[in-house]
């Protein structure tokens, strides 16, 4: 609404309307709980990337590649499902996956894999190696507190989870 109280809605994306006023209101708690729902998907693809990568004897790049393609895949399959619960379309649910999560996935495993990168010994550790789950578990909790202003940012601007919030009942 301006302030004559006149309401104007914008356009989406999608080329929907917005009926609400303005962007929701980003506390920390709904920038937290958007990181750790985006952290669950990533560390599933992450580990399971890390572990088939070390497995196999991939190399560190091919291993990373392969974490990171993972991470989004399942990212992007947790968001959809709750959304399609919801009853919406495939399609429409992935573009929601998309809008909602791909920026807040990439900052995560950014630094993320930096973090598993950097640790000395890390990737060449092995999967029995308690340096290798020790710095995993650092990693993700790096990439956890640093992503999530980014994700208060995302929600106080109507983006990022902000988009995921209408198919969610209560959140």
């Amino acid at each position: 609404m301006d302030h004559n109280g006149h309401h104007h809605p914008t356009p989406d994306p999608a080329g929907h309307h917005d009926h609400s006023s303005a962007a929701p209101a980003a506390t920390w708690g709904m920038a937290a709980q958007a990181t750790l729902h985006c952290l669950t998907g990533c560390a599933i693809g992450e580990v399971l990337g890390m572990v088939i990568g070390t497995a196999v004897g991939l190399s560190d790049l091919a291993t990373v590649a392969l974490a990171v393609a993972l991470a989004f895949v399942f990212g992007y399959a947790l968001t959809m499902r709750g959304v399609l619960r919801a009853g919406v379309g495939f399609r429409s649910a992935l573009k929601v996956a998309l809008a909602a999560d791909t920026i807040s996935i990439a900052v995560m495993e950014i630094l993320d894999n930096a973090v598993m990168l950097t640790v000395p010994g890390a990737m060449e550790a092995g999967l029995a190696s308690w340096v290798f789950w020790v710095s995993l578990a650092g990693a993700l909790l790096v990439a956890f507190v640093l992503t999530t202003p980014v994700n208060k940012w995302l929600i106080s601007r109507g983006k990022g989870h902000a988009v995921i919030h209408q198919y969610h009942q209560g959140h």
